[in-house]
């Protein structure tokens, strides 16, 4: 499998000449979802989920299929009949080839005077990938590659250091880090690779790995 990162949330995942993209948001490359033959989408924040952009990657590729919560399945799903569908944990399905699992249900709390909205995370072939989306979750399996939030209004490093020590992967790349400057990435490296446990990789948005 290759993985692609792109910029803040967004990765491609690429097997069997089959692509898979996660949260193409707005935050993200306009063409971030291209080509793309599945589409996932955690939540409805602007930074994960950008109307326009998949509603132009889905009309691209007529085949191209989403998988995503409610209140996003909700905007897309007259113009794409049969092609948008709806989440949530412990849903399991195929997409462009890839067996995905559903886990999670809520966004992490930012504040408590705002709702929490649904949020999902996505566990790709059985734990070889595992992307929370906006939370902290854990998918009660093992984990192989956990794409990790570093940076984000809801959390703090401490707490990204005790979630990748309970999900134990054996690697750990970054995401959800377009809000860190480059002055902050060396200190993020450091408490991630050196506290958390795991082998750390930080890409730049257009690098790839081999999983």
């Amino acid at each position: 499998m290759k993985l692609t990162k792109k910029s803040h949330a967004c990765v491609r995942l690429e097997s069997g000449g089959r692509t898979l993209v996660i949260d193409p948001g707005g935050f993200s490359e306009p063409d971030a979802a291209a080509g793309a033959d599945a589409i996932l989408v955690t939540h409805e924040h602007p930074d994960h989920f950008d109307e326009g952009r998949l509603r132009a990657a889905l009309e691209d590729r007529p085949g191209a299929e989403l998988w995503t919560v409610k209140p996003v399945a909700d905007r897309l799903t007259a113009a794409f009949p049969g092609r948008v569908h709806t989440v949530g944990d412990g849903d399991a399905f195929t997409a462009a080839g890839f067996e995905v699992q559903a886990r999670g249900e809520l966004h992490a709390v930012i504040h408590p005077d705002i709702p929490r909205v649904a949020n999902v995370g996505y566990l790709i072939d059985g734990g070889r990938v595992f992307h929370p989306g906006d939370a902290l979750t854990v998918p009660g399996r093992p984990v192989d590659t956990l794409l990790v939030p570093v940076m984000a209004p809801w959390n703090k490093i401490a707490e990204v250091i005790d979630y990748v020590r309970e999900v134990a992967p054996r690697r750990v790349v970054d995401v959800h880090d377009a809000l860190l400057t480059d002055l902050a990435r060396p200190i993020y490296d450091a408490h991630i690779g050196g506290l958390g446990g795991a082998d750390h990789r930080r890409l730049a948005p257009g690098a790839s790995a081999e999983l």
